[in-house]
């Protein structure tokens, strides 16, 4: 058996941690996970915005090998997640893996030597036989050109980069952007500010969210009876995943989710002006399907104004709308999202002879099975393209990817080898499968969204079920790599 090899983990996120877990518990022990800050969490650490919360049930929104049976509500807040990551990382021993305030600039492939070379942004080389990115799709905020923003002399931050020593009390805020954060946190500040100004895009098809706090005795019996809290999460995944034709466009369901979205509307909003304004023009599943139970009230307080005129330009006092409109403001926050069809940047990928990752997804991002990109040998990403789902948990993706890549790792050392590559053939036949499947869904038919690249390829989101995923991702097939002993 070839000796172990070492491996390099970029993230400390549920990606980076499953991966880590799993990595453990069959017995590999030489991996490092790098992590640019001073806490593990992701997405988690980082998002930290008033009522930032999970949109996938708690009982799901944890690893199946490790459920958590005490979660304080059915749609669990941000804090409770971290410390549920925080308790893996522990318990399960990664933290002496993990490399705070490292962050990785870069990575060239050494085929001679048969190891990707590391380079950290304080300028430190480091070696690793096997290099997983498990960076994600929503960690880089985007700020959108917006005219005149940087000479905007208020306060501006992004709500990924929430600044909490601002005190919004008080203020005229301008929130730009209506989707999955700022749903949340709008409802949260409107008690506070004086006069708060929602800028919205384009409307979202909208759920009741339906949460509540989990009893005491709910807690206790779960507790008591572990297999019910496993039939419970397994519930929730059943009950999500039969709504996935949603995204196929199948009439009767579109139909059914839809008008539950518009009857739920339009039961909480009274103003059939604003009920206009928040009915969507673009098929239910286009667009992430959104949950709450207090955005909808939120926008009819007297003190929350919804505009719908596109954003003209920022002056220096505040905003002024296509109607000429000016509205001056003392805070903008801007709830635009992530950089979500980059992924792995700003980092410098290079596989084969020097080629350049970017120079590989110039006409958009693509990997088998999300993972594999071809002239990138021994390297595999975590939550990659097309991996992303509309109707159910990533923690089941993730959890699917974990299995694959230990499962190429443990072949790498039984059969001596130094590097495994991804047919080009093989990744170009599965990318046109899953492009031709995803040409027929609600995402093909909408405009602007963060699943898409500008020129509107679909980059993000996973074709099919979970079940089909997994049962794709449940061995590793090393007859669809070269490799070289």
């Amino acid at each position: 058996m070839a000796a172990e090899r070492s491996i390099a983990i970029i993230g400390s996120g549920f990606s980076g941690l499953c991966l880590g877990i799993q990595l453990k518990k069959a017995g590999i022990d030489s991996f490092t996970i790098f992590e640019k800050s001073d806490r593990i969490g992701g997405t988690w650490r980082d998002n930290t915005y008033p009522g930032a919360a999970c949109d996938s049930p708690s009982f799901a929104y944890c690893f199946s090998f490790e459920q958590k049976t005490d979660w304080s509500r059915k749609w669990a807040p941000q804090a409770e997640i971290l410390g549920y990551m925080e308790h893996c990382a522990e318990k399960y021993g990664l933290l002496p893996h993990v490399r705070f305030e490292t962050e990785i600039a870069g990575a060239r492939f050494d085929a001679d030597a048969g190891v990707w070379r590391l380079r950290t942004t304080a300028g430190e080389e480091i070696d690793a036989q096997v290099l997983v990115s498990g960076t994600g799709q929503l960690n880089r905020p985007h700020v959108p050109e917006l005219p005149g923003l940087a000479s905007f002399q208020g306060e501006c931050f992004h709500s990924a980069r929430w600044n909490h020593g601002y005190d919004l009390e008080g203020k005229d805020v301008a929130v730009v952007g209506n989707a999955a954060s700022a749903i949340q946190f709008v409802p949260e500040i409107a008690p506070l500010v004086r006069q708060l100004y929602v800028f919205q895009r384009s409307p979202n098809w909208m759920l009741p969210k339906l949460d509540r706090p989990y009893t005491d005795a709910e807690r206790r019996r779960f507790a008591r009876f572990p297999w019910l809290a496993k039939l419970y999460r397994w519930a929730i995944w059943l009950r999500f995943e039969i709504r996935f034709p949603v995204f196929r466009r199948n009439a009767f369901l579109s139909r059914r989710v839809g008008g539950l979205a518009e009857r739920a509307m339009r039961a909480q909003v009274a103003d059939p002006e604003l009920q206009e304004k928040l009915l969507p023009d673009y098929p239910v599943g286009g667009k992430r399907i959104l949950i709450s139970d207090d955005y909808y009230p939120a926008l009819q307080r007297d003190d929350v104004e919804l505009v719908t005129e596109g954003i003209e330009r920022f002056t220096e006092r505040g905003v002024v709308t296509r109607d000429g409109r000016e509205r001056d403001v003392d805070a903008v926050i801007l709830a635009t999202g992530f950089e979500s069809t980059s992924f792995l940047a700003p980092m410098q990928i290079q596989g084969l002879d020097n080629t350049a990752l970017e120079t590989e997804w110039k006409d958009g991002a693509r990997a088998y099975l999300g993972m594999c990109v071809a002239g990138f040998p021994n390297f595999f990403m975590m939550y990659g393209p097309n991996t992303n789902l509309g109707h159910n948990s990533i923690i089941f993706m993730i959890e699917c990817q974990t299995r694959y890549v230990v499962d190429c790792i443990e072949r790498l050392r039984e059969r001596g080898l130094r590097w495994v590559d991804v047919k080009r053939e093989v990744m170009e036949a599965y990318d046109a499968r899953i492009q031709r499947e995803l040409s027929e869904t609600a995402w093909a038919a909408t405009g602007k969204s963060w699943y898409k690249t500008e020129d509107g390829r679909i980059t993000n989101n996973w074709s099919g079920t979970t079940v089909r995923y997994w049962w794709n991702t449940r061995r590793a097939d090393l007859s669809v790599f070269d490799s070289v002993a």
